[in-house]
Order: C-alpha cells, then structure tokens, then sequence
C-alpha cells in the first residue's frame, strides 16, 4: 500500500514538472516574439526645415475707439418737433439732426428785432440832433445804450432758437434713434449716438521691457474675427506718457483708414506693432508642434537603429524653444537645425523611436497670411 503511494506521488511530481516545462517554453517564446514584434509604421507629412528672415514684432490685444465719437443730447428743454434723420445712416458736420419746438422764442424774436428797430431809430434821430446841437451827448450815449441792448437781446434769442436746433457736431455713421415725435426732452437727454469711423483709433497695452521697440509712426497690422480675411494697415500715432502701476503697461494708440466701416468702436482685435530689427529663424507649421505641460516639442524623422541592429526610418523626439507666430506658421528659436526632417502632421500619435511613413502628397497649412474661407 506504502509503495503504491510512493509511486502515485512520484508520478504526479514528474506531471506537474513536465507541464511545468512546457508553460515555460511557451511564455519564452511569447516573450522572445514580442521582443522582436516591430508595430507597423505610423503614415505622417514631414517638411525640411528652412531658416527665415523674421521681421520682429510686438503682439497686442487692442479695442477699436473712433477718432470722434458722442451722443448727440439737448442742449436746451423743448418738445421735439422734427426728427430729421434715420437710424444707421451718414452724416455731414452741421445736418440737421432735431428740431426742437420754438415758437415761442421766434415770437419773442419777432418783439426782440421791432424793439431793436425803434430802438435804432431813435439813435439816428439823437446822432442828427446831436450833431445840430439840440440834445446832449447824455441823451445820445443813452439812445446808444438802449439800441447795443436790444441788439444784444435779439442776439441771445437767436441763439436759444439755433441751441434748439441739434445739428451734427461732425461728419459719422449715426446710431439707433432714442428720441420720438412730441417727446419732450430735459436739457442733456441723449438724441442719437454719433461716431467718426474713417480714420479710427486702435488702442492697445504693450509691456514696459518692449516700449523702447515701438515708435510713433510705426507700422501696425491688425487682424480680427469681425474682419472677413483681411489684415489692415496703419501707423502708431501716439505713446502714453505714463507706465501703468497695476499692471507695468503702456497704452500705444494707432490710426487706421475705415473706408469701408469695417471696423467699429468697442470691437476687439488683435495688433501686430512691426518693428524695424530682423532675426533669422526656423519656421515650421504650427501643426508640427506638440505642446505639453514639461515642454513643447517636435519629431525629427532620421534613420533609427532596431535592437536587433536593422535600421528603419523613424522619429526622435526634440525639445524646442517656441517664439512668435505668424499666421500658420510658428518660429523655432533652438532645438531644430535647418534641413532636418520635421513631422508636420500625426505628431499626437508618435512616440520616441516610432517607426513612420512619409507621405505628402496633403500637406498641412503653411502660410504666414493665411485667408481661410469662412474667416
């Protein structure tokens, strides 16, 4: 009985080392075979990268300001008579805009100028009998007193009927309506807003460490999503004086032409301020790049040495250091050299080492002044 367990023991001993062997066997040669296993490569555009001669500019976030820009209001109470114009539309220095109720101020005009007619009337009879004699120069200064006053007071109701009269103060693009027929309006109550579009101001902040850079009569380009694929044009025409202590900025203005009205107070824009110095850099695609929380980097395609020492073409991995944009371009200030092979597109699918395969036959955009068609 003892030897029959002895052998029953033994057999199942040598079973469980036989199988044993065999699962060991099989993990090798799964292990050996995912060693050699080479993941198919990844298809991506490549560009050799090119050194650029880069004009130097100071990027901003500017608001548009008209050059002239008012709510035309009441300068005097009255009750609105006439409404002479229509919401939206252009108007010329001096066209009538309101007419306030006067009537009772070119009544008291009407008064005014007979009180200064016989009040002249009576001046030239005193200046004749002054000159015979007959009336003292008491009397004539009197009667001459008497006229410069009524001339006077035909002056000041004049003046209250054209104050009456809202006419506006520069030629602009008018706004929404805010006065009605009959409506009576308190000294200061808005009318109509008014704005001057053509030229226009831009203003916009620029640190202090970049205000040495940026000079009056510089050129400035401005771009904005309200402007259908355009970049206008125009000069810094002025630099504040003062240093912002909040925030280390200085206000720059510029001045553009608007002959069109694209561009209207209170939008936002984007300001590239160019400056007079130049540097040579590498650009590439923004595409190439690909941002990450330790750094931003790209993938240079070169030939990689496979463990079992075959060569293929694959990517590295390089660090670079980014600097200004243009456009759909970005400038590579170090870590790539002119005429290496860059990944332009299908970098957020690679890793170090990858195995790649280049076609170009679609390249992404490349360029400085893109004008996309639903900009």
């Amino acid at each position: 009985m003892l030897k029959r367990m002895v052998l029953m023991l033994m057999a199942v001993m040598i079973f469980i080392a036989v199988v044993g062997f065999v699962k060991y066997q099989q993990i090798q040669a799964a292990i050996a075979q995912g060693a050699s296993y080479q993941p198919p490569p990844e298809a991506v555009t490549t560009l050799v990268a090119q050194r650029e001669q880069w004009q130097d500019s100071v990027s901003a976030i500017g608001t548009v300001e008209a050059v002239h820009g008012v709510t035309v209001s009441a300068d005097l109470p009255g009750i609105v008579e006439r409404i002479a114009f229509d919401s939206g539309e252009s108007v010329q220095q001096g066209d009538l805009l309101v007419l306030l109720d006067t009537r009772q101020e070119r009544a008291q005009l009407r008064a005014a100028e007979a009180r200064r007619e016989l009040t002249r009337l009576n001046l030239d009879r005193n200046r004749g009998l002054r000159q015979k004699g007959v009336t003292s120069q008491a009397e004539l200064d009197g009667a001459t007193a008497e006229y410069d006053q009524a001339q006077a007071n035909v002056g000041e109701i004049s003046a209250t009927i054209d104050r009456k009269t809202i006419r506006a103060p520069f030629a602009g693009i008018l706004g929404i309506r805010q006065v009605d027929l009959g409506q009576y309006l308190q000294s200061g109550d808005p009318v109509v807003p008014l704005q001057s579009l053509d030229p226009i101001h831009v203003n916009f902040n620029v640190p202090q460490q970049e205000l040495s850079k940026v000079r009056v009569g510089g050129d400035v380009r401005l771009t904005s999503e309200g402007i259908p694929g355009a970049e206008l044009s125009g000069r810094v025409t002025a630099i504040d004086s003062i240093v912002d202590e909040a925030t280390r900025n200085v206000q720059v203005q510029a001045t553009l032409r608007n002959t069109d009205a694209v561009l209207r107070p209170g939008m936002f824009v984007e300001v590239r301020v160019i400056l007079e110095d130049s540097q040579p850099v590498v650009t590439l695609p923004a595409s190439a790049i690909l941002y990450a929380p330790y750094g931003d980097s790209v993938f240079v395609v070169e030939d990689v040495a496979a463990p079992d020492g075959q060569v293929y073409r694959g990517v590295r991995q390089q660090f670079v250091k980014l600097g200004s944009s243009r456009g759909d371009q970005i400038a590579i200030l170090s870590g790539v050299e002119p005429g290496e092979e860059v990944v332009t597109s299908g970098v957020f699918k690679l890793r170090n080492g990858a195995a790649v395969l280049v076609n170009n036959e679609i390249q992404p955009g490349n360029n400085p002044a893109p004008t996309p068609e639903d900009s």
